[in-house]
């Protein structure tokens, strides 16, 4: 097999020519990926999690193929499903966000063979369209193709994360691949030392119009003027990493700032992850087997690990030891001469598969004054990752870096070994939260200059923010609180009745949810939009969230809404925030006493499919609300799939009519419908004014 890991450029060449070279690396990405679970023993091991907090390997094997599918649909590329169980059992990794489902009881897992026939129905489905498409160069965000790449290197990205899970497996569960051999270099390592880095001008981001493909988090600006700076030439090393060991670093509490501590303390940690043994006898696990500790290859650790090592490198040095921040990372590349494009002008470095499968010696490859600036392993940065000025979310992917902009996941840079494609470009931008485990280390700086470590997150997404105004802003025109309204209605529906389980699907921003939470044991707030989830969620951990509001053109002011301002009070632990396809939800939802669809079924790809599964997830004696204004339009909804708003047999046929023919067998409408208003702010002087009808369903 032909490794095809460089960058594409989309924007040079014929489609014909690009088409092929698509298809290449699609096919190359594909193979690869599958070889490296070629290294489990057995199938039986697709079903360990070697990481508590992520799901088994098995997952992760669905995942990138099911992503190819979710992801041309969505785009309309493809009509129907291949598989909808499987293109909703893998759909959503973890993150350890408080909207993930990490509840592995909820899981019927398939077996790998069933997995590995679904991949196969994938891959020909997407080199069909490959070979079929019509598109034009160069590729930008809006091409067709555009969703093709972002599986491609999805895939990529996971290549590596899996290739960390196997990293953390049971050594007896692994084997050895002539695909990924390690590296026989070891010694004693180089000692570290001081390089002067000068003062310069640094501007990061990209425009639209960039040659690769690029997640939203790399366009846009930002610009700075990074003071100069001292660098450790060599990444931390093991032998660097064992002073810090040996000197009781893990059991020394003042190295350890807040976060650290209670990760320390809660994982009981004496040493990295990847380390095995004890004082003296320490080996270091590699993917598939392991080695005596290589004091010359870098230390591998968590940011917080990290951290604590340059507290303490600070106290024994009396200097202002750190991780250098995402613009000195970029200062180090071109003092080097590295702020190049690797697909452009290679880069001798352990990265992009071109070395081994594993790290090598510190002192391997220099960058100018420095070594490993970029390859080995990836570098922990002080900044948390932040949007751009002029950051937008691509519509096909909106839960890549919305959700990350917490504060709370830092920028690793870099990239490792295994990364390859867009994990190795000049503007890539990969963070992970601070106690995640990559193949990932440090360099060291000396700085006096304080790091910006605290982004004020405010929504600035003109939908999103919308819909933050619409759920917990300011009243307009005497219209009522449209999402409190919806959950009045559906109280008094269900007075009187269990008020067990409640599902709000199509919550937005989560509004109703926390109206019905008071009153229901447990909550379901479900939406497509991840952006819209990571606010539903923010409130409820918060209390409170932050938002810009456009007045008229340029003009924004910027809001904070609390819980406390709206008269909500408690802890509302019992509201699970979590992205779902309305259509294709997992089976685990269900048993509901109520359930809520507000503004959702005109915005439906299959509506009817909806309605016909939505008894199967209640209960006996459940309420079923839906609101709409039946604003029926095919860039949601093909016409065949239109429940009503249109003739039929030159007679005219009503959602209404629509919503009997599907629920008639199952429900008993209770009461006639009633018409709900609601207003949607866009600016100061434009709002959207708009009547929705609401209808209630008694389970039979």
């Amino acid at each position: 097999m032909e490794f095809i890991t460089r960058n594409m450029d989309l924007a040079s060449g014929d489609a014909e020519s690009k088409r092929a070279e698509i298809k290449r690396y699609y096919n190359a990405t594909w193979e690869l990926y599958e070889r490296l679970f070629d290294t489990l023993i057995s199938d039986d091991v697709f079903y360990e999690r070697p990481q508590p907090l992520r799901h088994p390997l098995i997952f992760y094997f669905g995942h990138t193929a099911v992503f190819f599918v979710n992801k041309l649909l969505l785009d309309k590329q493809i009509a129907e499903r291949i598989n909808p169980r499987f293109e909703s059992l893998f759909a959503i990794g973890v993150d350890e966000m408080s909207w993930d489902d990490l509840d592995e009881k909820r899981y019927d897992w398939p077996t790998v063979d069933e997995v590995r026939a679904y991949r196969n129905q994938v891959n020909a489905a997407v080199n069909g369209l490959i070979d079929r498409m019509e598109f034009a160069t160069p590729i930008g965000w809006d091409s067709p193709m555009w969703p093709v790449v972002m599986g491609i290197e999805h895939e990529r990205i996971h290549l590596e994360t899996s290739s960390v899970l196997i990293r953390q497996l049971d050594l007896k569960l692994v084997e050895s691949s002539p695909l990924f051999p390690a590296c026989p270099d070891v010694g004693p390592a180089p000692a570290n030392e001081w390089v002067d880095v000068p003062d310069g001008d640094v501007d990061l981001g990209k425009s639209r119009g960039h040659r690769l493909y690029g997640w939203d988090n790399e366009y846009g600006a930002a610009s700075f003027a990074v003071p100069a700076f001292r660098a450790a030439k060599y990444l931390v090393s093991n032998a660097e990493f064992l002073e810090f060991v040996e000197d009781g670093g893990y059991r020394a509490d003042q190295w350890w700032r807040e976060e650290g501590l209670a990760w320390r303390n809660y994982h009981a940690a004496v040493a990295p992850e990847f380390w095995r043994g004890g004082p003296g006898a320490y080996r270091l696990r590699l993917m598939t087997s392991e080695i005596p500790l290589p004091l010359n290859w870098p230390a591998e650790v968590c940011y917080l690990e990290a951290k604590a090592f340059c507290e303490w490198k600070s106290a024994k040095s009396g200097l202002a030891v750190r991780m250098p921040d995402e613009a000195e990372y970029r200062r180090l590349l071109e003092v080097a001469g590295l702020d190049v494009e690797h697909h452009e002008s290679p880069i001798a470095a352990n990265w992009n598969l071109e070395r081994f499968a594993s790290s090598v010696p510190v002192d391997t490859f220099a960058h100018g004054e420095f070594f490993d600036l970029v390859g080995n392993v990836w570098q922990w940065n002080e900044t948390p990752i932040y949007p751009f000025d002029g950051f937008e979310v691509h519509p096909l992917y909106d839960d890549f870096t919305a959700p990350t902009f917490d504060n709370r996941h830092n920028l690793i840079k870099g990239g490792s070994w295994i990364s390859t494609g867009n994990e190795i470009a000049l503007h890539s931008r990969y963070a992970f939260r601070r106690h995640f485990y990559q193949h990932a280390g440090f360099r060291h700086v000396v700085s006096d200059k304080p790091v910006k470590t605290d982004f004020d997150v405010y929504e600035t997404d003109e939908l999103v923010s919308q819909y933050c105004e619409f759920h917990y802003g300011d009243d307009c025109f005497g219209v009522p609180n449209f999402p409190k309204a919806i959950a009045e209605q559906a109280l008094r529906a269900a007075k009187g009745r269990a008020k067990g389980k409640a599902l709000d699907i199509g919550c937005s921003v989560g509004r109703a949810a926390f109206e019905l939470a008071g009153e229901y044991d447990h909550v379901d707030a479900l939406d497509f939009s991840a952006r819209f989830v990571q606010v539903g969620a923010r409130m409820r951990g918060a209390g409170r969230l932050r938002y810009e509001r456009k007045e008229e053109g340029e003009l924004v002011t910027f809001h904070e809404r609390t819980l406390e301002q709206l008269g909500l009070s408690g802890d509302y632990s019992n509201i699970n925030f979590m992205q779902q396809d309305a259509t294709n939800m997992k089976p685990a939802f269900a048993g509901y006493d109520l359930v809520v669809a507000a503004n959702l079924i005109d915005r439906l790809s299959d509506p009817a499919r909806f309605l016909r599964e939505i008894p199967n997830r209640m209960n006996p004696g459940g309420v079923l609300l839906i609101a709409s204004p039946y604003t029926w339009l095919a860039e949601f909804t093909k016409r065949e799939k239109w429940l009503g708003g249109f003739k039929r047999d030159g007679e005219p046929v009503t959602t209404l009519d629509g919503l009997h023919a599907e629920l008639d067998e199952n429900f008993a409408m209770i009461g006639e419908p009633i018409k709900v208003p609601f207003a949607i702010r866009e600016t100061a002087n434009k709002h959207q004014h708009t009547l929705s009808e609401v209808t209630l369903w008694i389970r039979k």
